[in-house]
């Protein structure tokens, strides 16, 4: 059996294992639309008025996907390793020819597949309700590899958590830990010159500013100049994040 065929094995496997878990599959999908349906349309913008939501509906699209692309490989990933770990499972395909690598990849594929789908959704939606203007080029597709990336960065980081945590609980509180202050610190809904002056450029040390600048950048009205530069960094980051959640899996339990 091949690399491929050993991944894709372990993808079905793992996506049949998802879509078994009705609650998981409901909140991956319920969880953004009622993101979008409070702050999209209960709250609003206001673009000339004050406020937090001052800018115009299409500049809040990247922070709206950045919530499937954040917090489902984050509580995902990381409780997949520790009900793993709990079960004593790592022991068992440690006598497998499924190495490491192998096993992440194809846990991140199901991801981008789940998490993909969740953001065609969070995308109309955001055009449909809240009338965002999304302009229709070439340069929009970027969007997919935009989130195909910064799921396989933070599903390294969920396979980190999950090595770190001593539980799924642990997981779960560990990840909203992280996840919740990186949403809004991070170029997606508050935008910069909100933000106190100093702390501005620690925004920029976060991964989800770039993958934001980027998304906006494909996404806005504007110029679509300098969004390659913001896909090739959160390819770097992605590629050590999958490095390091790699090493993190535990050989045995």
């Amino acid at each position: 059996m091949t690399a491929v065929d050993r991944v894709r094995a372990e993808t079905v496997a793992a996506g049949l294992s998802f879509s078994r878990r009705r609650t998981a599959v409901f909140f991956t999908f319920f969880f953004p639309v009622i993101l979008i349906a409070i702050f999209g349309v209960l709250v609003g913008t206001r673009p000339t008025g004050g406020g937090l939501f001052t800018e115009p509906p299409e500049y809040y699209l990247p922070g709206y996907l950045a919530v499937v692309v954040l917090f489902t490989p984050l509580s995902r990933v990381g409780s997949t390793i520790a009900r793993h770990r709990e079960g004593n499972r790592f022991e068992k395909l440690a006598t497998t020819p499924l190495s490491r690598a192998e096993w992440l990849a194809a846990h991140t594929l199901v991801n981008v597949g789940v998490i993909g789908a969740a953001s065609l959704l969070v995308f109309l939606l955001v055009v449909l309700v809240t009338g965002a203007r999304v302009p229709l080029r070439g340069a929009t597709l970027a969007v997919v590899p935009f989130v195909a990336l910064a799921v396989t960065l933070f599903c390294g980081v969920g396979a980190i958590l999950g090595r770190v945590a001593d539980s799924q609980d642990g997981v779960v509180a560990a990840s909203n830990a992280l996840a919740l202050p990186l949403l809004f610190l991070s170029e997606t809904f508050v935008p910069p010159d909100l933000l106190p002056a100093w702390f501005r450029p620690i925004v920029s040390l976060s991964p989800l500013t770039y993958f934001a600048r980027g998304v906006r950048a494909v996404t806005g009205a504007g110029p679509t100049g300098g969004w390659e530069a913001d896909l090739a960094l959160v390819a770097l980051v992605a590629l050590v994040a999958f490095v390091a959640g790699t090493i993190a899996i535990p050989r045995t339990d």
